[in-house]
């Protein structure tokens, strides 16, 4: 849904108005400032919605309801992080690219990544794949010939989000920025460590679906920025109180 088109993206929170034509010379550096770290430890959420709720469209992905801007957007998140985290479900549902300047992390208790799998696009620094150490075999021998490192982690079934990020932070990689899905976002703001919520909300109108995230109880939040553009789609930085 306008993945291709340009637009003018303006700032409405803090209320600069300032704005960038999408694909102008200075779109990276205007989109970095706005998505700087927010701290030399970090986790933070990147998903993407609709107004109806869904985190995908009618071809089952989230390609269908982003936007050319959130490219953007993605790029300076991922700019700011050491390494995206997501969780094998969005692996089998998107298929993912090892990133070109960061690493990729993947959570999962089978190694099953679906037929999409990972993609790699030249010399890139293999995914860091973490699961518990009583699935390492089984992950190993599932991923035997793709493009990963498997790092056991305690555990006998699902991993505990604290021992996932302390795991990324003792590999030397502690801005994090998990890009979902939504059950791995949710474990991870509901056990409160979540700094920063990024979250594009398309003007899609899809069949609800699963909600990008589902808290156990009420996150209060500021809003920490906002960007929109003429294409409908709005951009927000929510900060969670603790």
């Amino acid at each position: 849904m306008g993945v291709g088109r340009r637009s003018v993206v303006t700032e409405v929170i803090p209320h600069s108005l300032s704005s960038v034509t999408v694909g102008d010379d200075g779109t990276d550096e205007w989109m970095s400032r706005r998505y700087a770290a927010p701290g030399e430890q970090y986790v933070r959420l990147n998903l993407v919605t609709t107004i109806t709720g869904s985190t995908a469209g009618d071809d089952g992905t989230s390609n269908s309801i982003t936007s050319r801007t959130d490219r953007y957007v993605l790029g300076a998140i991922r700019r700011s992080a050491d390494v995206v985290l997501v969780g094998a479900e969005t692996v089998r549902a998107e298929g993912y690219m090892l990133p070109k300047a960061v690493r990729l992390a993947i959570v999962t208790s089978s190694g099953d990544f679906g037929s999409e799998g990972l993609r790699t696009d030249g010399d890139r620094a293999p995914a860091i794949v973490l699961c518990p150490a009583s699935r390492a075999a089984q992950v190993r021998n599932a991923l035997r010939d793709a493009p990963v490192e498997v790092t056991p982690l305690p555990g006998d079934d699902d991993l505990s989000p604290r021992a996932i990020v302390d795991a990324l932070v003792a590999a030397g990689l502690p801005r994090i920025v998990c890009e979902g899905g939504p059950a791995l976002a949710t474990q991870l703001l509901d056990a409160g460590l979540v700094d920063e919520v990024c979250v594009t909300v398309s003007p899609a109108m899809e069949p609800p679906g699963r909600p990008f995230v589902r808290p156990v109880a009420s996150v209060a939040s500021s809003v920490e920025g906002m960007l929109v553009d003429d294409a409908g789609f709005s951009y927000l930085r929510l900060r969670p109180r603790r």
